[in-house]
C-alpha cells in the first residue's frame, strides 16, 4: 500500500533489543566513514516483505556503546550518504504516564532534551561541510514528520496493534537509569515516556532535512514508578515481544 508517506529508502535505526529485524533480508553491507568519524557500525542494506530500506543499530554489534558515546553525527551523515529519504528510529522507553504499561508501542510527538556534552549539531567547528558552513537554526517546534508518524498510526490501526499517537519523550544522559526524583521532575515537566537515544538524533536529522519519526517500545515503569524492580531479564522479555510488533509494523509500512 504504497503512498505518499512512503519513503523509497527507508532507514532504521534500531535501538536496544532490536539489533536485528525479524523479516529483514540483507543484501549489501556498507563499512564507511564520515566527516565526523566512523557510525555505530555497518550498516545493512536489503529488504523488508519487499520494501527496501536500510539498518543500523544505534548501540552497535553487539550491543556495547553507550548513549552518550555514540556518534550520532556520524549515523545520519551515513544513512543519508547512502540514500535514506526518511528515518525511523526505534526506541526502549521507560514510562512515566501511569496509562501507559510494558509492551504498550508509542509514537510520541513531542520531546524534552535533558542531556548534555553530546555532539548536537553538523554545523560550525572543523568538521562541518561546505554545504553546513553556514549557521541555520532549524525550525524545531514539532520535532517529529507528521507525514511518518501518521503513517505508523495508520498501519498500526489496519494491524489491530495497540499505539500511543500522542506522547513526550524525556531525553536523558544515561547510561544509569533515573532516580525516582528524577522521574517525579520529569513527570512535573509533561513527559510520558523517558530514553537516553532521543536526542540529538531527532535534531541532527531535521539539520540534514530528513522526515524523522520514533517508534517506542515501552519495556518497564520508570523508577520509582513500578511495583516490581526494574531488571534486565524482565525489559528482555518484553523487548522480545515488543521487537515481533515492530516488524509487523515495518513490514506494513514498507508496503
Amino acid at each position: 500500500m504504497k503512498g505518499e508517506l512512503v519513503p523509497d529508502r527507508l532507514a532504521v535505526i534500531g535501538g536496544t533489543g532490536l539489533q536485528v529485524v525479524a523479516g529483514f533480508e540483507p543484501e549489501t553491507s556498507h563499512t564507511l566513514e564520515t566527516p565526523f568519524g566512523a557510525p555505530s557500525g555497518a550498516i545493512e542494506e536489503g529488504t523488508v516483505a519487499g520494501g527496501r530500506c536500510l539498518f543500523l543499530a544505534r548501540h552497535g554489534v553487539p550491543h556495547r556503546i553507550a548513549p552518550h558515546r555514540i556518534n550520532y553525527r556520524a549515523n545520519l551523515w551515513a544513512l543519508r550518504q547512502l540514500g535514506a529519504d526518511a528515518v525511523l528510529a526505534v526506541n526502549a522507553v521507560g514510562a512515566i504516564n501511569p496509562g501507559m504499561a510494558p509492551g504498550q508501542l508509542v509514537v510520541p510527538d513531542q520531546l524534552v532534551d535533558y542531556t548534555w556534552g553530546r555532539e548536537h549539531t553538523f554545523y560550525g567547528g572543523a568538521k562541518a561541510s561546505a554545504e553546513l558552513a553556514e549557521l541555520e537554526h532549524v525550525e524545531f517546534t514539532e520535532p517529529y514528520d507528521a507525514g511518518l508518524r501518521q503513517r505508523l498510526v495508520d498501519c498500526a490501526a489496519a494491524l489491530g496493534l495497540e499505539l500511543s499517537r500522542s506522547a513526550t519523550y524525556a531525553a536523558t544522559q544515561g547510561p544509569r537509569l533515573e532516580t525516582a526524583a528524577e522521574i517525579r521532575r520529569l513527570g512535573n515537566d509533561g513527559c510520558d515516556v523517558v530514553g537516553m537515544t532521543g536526542m540529538p538524533e531527532a535534531a541532527l536529522a531535521r539539520e540534514l532535512g530528513l522526515p524523522y519519526a520514533s517508534l517506542c517500545i515501552v519495556v518497564n515503569a520508570a523508577p520509582g514508578l513500578g511495583d516490581e524492580p526494574i531488571t534486565l531479564e524482565a525489559m528482555g522479555e518484553v523487548l522480545e515481544a515488543g521487537s515481533a510488533q515492530v516488524a509487523r509494523l515495518l513490514q506494513a509500512l514498507l508496503n
